[in-house]
């Protein structure tokens, strides 16, 4: 099976591809030759990873799934949420996110954090599936490790004491928010693909 995963970014590929078998061939947008920044316009999680992989299934009428992750603080409300990514400004600066996150969270005792992901899938004739994932933790005091991306380097997934920065892929790949959420992409497809192949 060959599906396209609705994303530019090379972090997000390489954690994915690690979590697929080898049954389902992933491409990515550069594969399929789609080279222009995806919309990304919706108030929620779900609404953008929705409206990436229908903008990809009408123009490129490949099969894909896009993902939106977001990362809420209690103590700020639920904030960066699902503008994460852009937190400290349009430019998408990882290390300016973590800073602004830090300054932020400054002498606040509450730190409890929620990591999310929504995948949405479609597939053949437009039909829509998602799949989500979460995880609790902290958002630490200042950052640790050197692997991972994003908030890697501040969250402290609950019941750990090293951050997602601090794990090698395949330790963070067993518990992560995107993990749990492919995990369920990976289930659906692999019944779907097994329901393909009884009804032939």
């Amino acid at each position: 099976m060959r599906i396209c995963f609705a994303t530019n970014n090379e972090h997000k590929l390489t954690e994915v591809r690690a979590l697929l078998p080898a049954s389902i061939e992933l491409v990515s947008l550069r594969d399929i030759g789609c080279h222009e920044e995806l919309p990304e316009t919706q108030d929620t999680l779900a609404g953008n990873a929705r409206q990436k992989a229908e903008y990809v299934w009408q123009h490129y009428q490949t099969s894909c799934f896009a993902d939106d992750t977001g990362l809420e603080v209690a103590a700020l409300g639920g904030e960066p949420g699902v503008y994460s990514a852009r937190y400290a400004g349009p430019q998408r600066s990882a290390a300016d996110n973590v800073a602004k996150l830090l300054r932020e969270l400054n002498g606040k005792a509450d730190r409890q954090a929620d990591f999310r992901t929504v995948i949405a899938l479609v597939l053949p004739g437009g039909v829509v599936h998602e799949f989500a994932g979460a995880v609790a933790g902290q958002i630490t005091q200042d950052v640790r490790g050197v692997d991972g991306f994003g908030y890697d380097p501040v969250f402290q997934p609950e019941g750990h004491t090293v951050t997602f920065a601090e794990m090698t892929l395949a330790e963070k790949n067993t518990l992560s928010h995107r993990a749990r959420a492919v995990g369920k992409l990976v289930d659906f497809l692999q019944a779907l693909d097994g329901e393909k192949v009884t009804k032939a």
